[in-house]
């Protein structure tokens, strides 16, 4: 970071000028109608974007910046994660992510649990938010786990926002989340078949006419939950064959819900019933190769192919989402390079993921009205070698401090009379 923004976010500790802010003369990229703006400023007043244009005033006592035209975007979606539920995967202490009340298959009284809120769980505190953070991550969407013990409706989940404070949720972005396909069979009876079969009967179960005998999978507050989704409610899938695709898609429609699709290795094989659905697909944009039988259709042309049918792409991770989110925009980075515009790219990291999420209103855009979850780049954000200068919330500038840039300061530094292990940073 240079002298010049160094000094800018110190000026940012004082309060009274905490959420006012002119960032004058960025390569403003809106991802939104106006597109990207060259020489352009932002005018941030109480945490909202009150003016996007050229050479525009600054109110007397608010902080300016020159961008010296760098980049500026939307803070950045970190896709489908755990972050702040899941610290160390390897100690089950710190991973909240999935609930196993058994190891019984279904169909035993009460196995599913659609009431299983992950967000409840989630702790701002975290290493891993402040370690995405720092590379431009604002906010994500946590995602349940279906684990064994469990079923496969993993539970509900919801955007957070990545600032710091405790009741992160975003409102209107809850979605329930259904695992299917092969990574599912475990918990379905070793048959697609049965994910079907089982999802029918919760759907009969979450009717209020339905008589409750000895084999229900739904507890009285799984009803209720699972019920809030029928008619209207946002439902991730997390499949990844086509034809796992389709059924998905045919069982929304007679449920009335709203599905998205996470995953979707093989989507683009399906984008006309995506397109005429209007679903939107969250998708690994690297994932090329047949990792299973459900992807043996899979191509790095997938998002551009998609974009290219008509369908709302977003990005998320496989693998380790939940510690390197911030890997994210290579997967973008990679997606423009197989044939995906540079806009629907960024699109695919910001407003797209906010319209998906029910965020639309306050995030995911550079534009009037708009909460400013801002962050100025050193170059373009999608190059692997890109670094967030700076991140604001609100107008608020975030540290740009993790547990990393800690470590990476201690054994940088000259070594004392003692070994750099003791030197208190």
């Amino acid at each position: 970071m240079n002298r010049l923004l160094i000094a800018f976010a110190f000026a940012f500790a004082l309060p009274a000028a905490a959420q006012d802010l002119l960032v004058r003369n960025a390569t403003v990229h809106t991802a939104g109608a106006q597109g990207t703006l060259e020489g352009h400023d932002v005018l941030v007043q109480g945490g909202v974007v009150r003016a996007v244009g050229a050479n525009l005033a600054a109110p007397a006592g608010t902080p300016v910046l020159d961008a010296k035209g760098r980049p500026l975007t939307p803070g950045l979606f970190g896709g489908l994660t755990g972050l702040g539920i899941e610290e160390v995967s390897g100690e089950p202490a710190t991973v909240d992510g999935g609930l196993a009340l058994g190891n019984h298959m279904p169909p035993l009284t009460g196995v599913w649990r659609p009431e299983f809120d992950v967000s409840i769980a989630f702790n701002p505190r975290s290493a891993a938010v402040a370690v995405n953070r720092v590379e431009g991550i604002t906010f994500t969407v946590l995602a349940p786990a279906s684990v064994p013990g469990g079923s496969f409706i993993a539970g509900q989940g919801s955007a957070v926002v990545l600032d710091g404070r405790f009741d992160a949720a975003l409102e209107g972005s809850r979605s329930l989340f259904i695992a299917l396909g092969s990574n599912a069979l475990p918990l379905s009876g070793g048959s697609r078949a049965g994910q079907w079969m089982l999802l029918d009967q919760a759907l009969s179960e979450a009717r209020p006419s339905f008589n409750a005998g000895t084999h229900g999978l739904l507890t009285p507050a799984g009803k209720v939950a699972f019920a809030r989704y029928l008619g209207g409610g946002r439902v991730v899938f997390q499949v990844d064959r086509a034809a796992d695709i389709l059924q998905a898609l045919a069982f929304a429609r007679r449920t009335g819900m709203r599905p998205v699709i996470a995953g979707g290795a093989e989507a683009w094989e399906v984008a006309a019933e995506l397109k005429a659905a209007q679903v939107p697909v969250l998708l690994d944009a690297l994932v090329n190769l047949p990792s299973s039988f459900d992807a043996l259709g899979s191509t790095l042309q997938n998002a551009a192919r998609l974009h290219q049918a008509g369908v709302r792409v977003a990005f998320s991770q496989g693998g380790d989402a939940t510690h390197n989110a911030r890997k994210i925009r290579q997967l973008a980075g990679n997606a423009v390079a197989n044939g995906l515009p540079w806009e629907a790219a960024l699109a695919g990291l910001t407003s797209a993921p906010a319209d998906i999420f029910g965020l639309s209103e306050q995030r995911g855009r550079i534009e009037v009205g708009q909460v400013a979850d801002l962050v100025l780049w050193s170059g373009d954000p999608l190059e692997v070698n890109t670094l967030a200068e700076q991140v604001w919330f609100a107008g608020k500038p975030a540290s740009m401090r993790s547990r990393q840039t800690e470590l990476r300061d201690r054994y940088l530094a000259p070594e004392g009379a003692l070994p750099r292990a003791y030197s208190g940073r």
